[in-house]
């Protein structure tokens, strides 16, 4: 791992601590670590291998982040402000989760390229997976997945929380 692979990695892990101090639910805050997880895509993204069981490998990668990211949103908690936005507090559960996630994959690089390299290779051979290049994929699916799975239900959550925001008539 380059040092640009660790400050990439501690960047997408340090998300957590907006979503522990809290966050108004806006389109800005919404959307950050999508554009985040998106840069490092398109930093490390160099091909998407489809031959062998590559696929099945992606799809691995995507219902691990979904269900991180599902726990991480469940476990968010929201209110409402006075103005009647949705505020996303993740409690210690949701940061962990979160951490876990992001903390694994920076592992099984460290691991791929360092002591794991021969194992990886012969899983990867036996299972007919193409190379380094489907690793990065999958890893980078299971990233974006928890990100959009913990977004989609932080919003739902939130949108729920705002839908029960009292009118100006009724404030008056």
């Amino acid at each position: 791992m380059t040092t640009t692979d660790y400050l990439i990695s501690a960047a997408l892990v340090l998300l957590v601590i907006p979503q522990i101090r809290g966050t108004r639910q806006t389109l800005r805050n919404a959307l950050l670590p999508v554009v985040c997880v998106a840069a490092a895509a398109s930093y490390y993204l160099k091909s998407f291998p489809t031959e062998g069981h590559d696929v099945q490998l992606y799809i691995v990668g995507v219902v691990a982040g979904a269900v991180l990211g599902i726990a991480c949103g469940a476990t968010t908690r929201l209110s409402r402000a006075s103005d009647g936005v949705a505020l996303a507090k993740a409690g210690a559960v949701a940061a962990a989760l979160w951490i876990v996630g992001m903390a694994a994959r920076a592992g099984f690089e460290y691991w791929a390229n360092h002591s794991g390299a021969t194992a990886i290779a012969r899983f990867s051979e036996d299972n007919l997976i193409t190379g380094a290049a489907a690793w990065t994929a999958a890893l980078l699916l299971m990233a974006l997945a928890q990100v959009m799975f913990r977004l989609a239900v932080v919003r739902l959550k939130a949108r729920q929380i705002s839908s029960h925001a009292p009118t100006a008539a009724a404030r008056v």
